[in-house]
């Protein structure tokens, strides 16, 4: 949504169980919207929209400078330890509806865990849920953002070493998104300038995608 110096920028979170959403959410918002920690099982079980304060002097449009928004969906890890596929898929399709019914999203995240191997299997239930709530056009709505991307410098790579020996499922995957992703440091600077570069990167796509948005009915 925008109009002459406003702009409000929607996104939703997809990943698995413990793959870091709602940390993430709250990096992005700049808030502790999300309640997030470590458990055995899954942590978050319903879809919580948060807001973040209005951002003034991050970007300019046509001259002008855009007070920016972001809002951020958390939704339910898939697959969950405690509610049926069915239900959590009925959850996030409500709540995409809900929140972002008319005014659309603008990019899905799929939070994956830079320490974890996507493999084919492991990978298909939360990608296969964007691209069932998504439909055909999710390869244009959709990012992936690595958490704890600092484990690929504590086992001695960069970020293109990474790619270069990650799985085929995941190069296939990136193939199919027009390798957009991002990777999120836990250790590196301040949590507001790594909120700023992940944000210029969202940015970046959203342009890219001529701030085109997904609606949903």
């Amino acid at each position: 949504m925008m109009d002459s110096n406003k702009m409000t920028i929607n996104l939703a979170l997809f990943g698995m169980t413990q793959s870091g959403k709602s940390s993430a959410g709250n990096i992005l918002l700049g808030s502790n919207d999300f309640h997030s920690s470590f458990a055995p099982c899954s942590v978050t079980k319903d879809c919580s929209l948060g807001r973040s304060c209005h951002l003034r002097g991050f970007m300019r449009r046509g001259g002008q400078e855009i007070t920016l928004q972001i809002r951020v969906l958390d939704t339910p890890g898939y697959p969950h330890s405690k509610l049926s596929e069915k239900h959590v898929k009925q959850e996030v399709r409500e709540a995409l509806a809900h929140h972002f019914g008319q005014e659309g999203l603008h990019l899905a995240l799929l939070v994956q865990r830079a320490d974890v191997p996507l493999c084919g299997q492991e990978e298909s239930s939360p990608v296969q849920m964007i691209q069932e709530l998504l439909g055909h056009a999710w390869k244009n709505y959709t990012a992936i953002l690595f958490t704890h991307a600092e484990k690929i410098e504590e086992a001695g790579f960069n970020e293109d070493e990474y790619l270069h020996e990650a799985s085929d499922t995941l190069l296939t995957l990136l193939n199919s998104i027009q390798h957009r992703y991002i990777f999120q440091y836990k250790n590196q600077n301040s949590l507001n300038e790594q909120r700023l570069k992940i944000l210029e990167r969202i940015i970046e796509f959203i342009k890219e995608n001529c701030y085109q948005v997904i609606t949903f009915k």
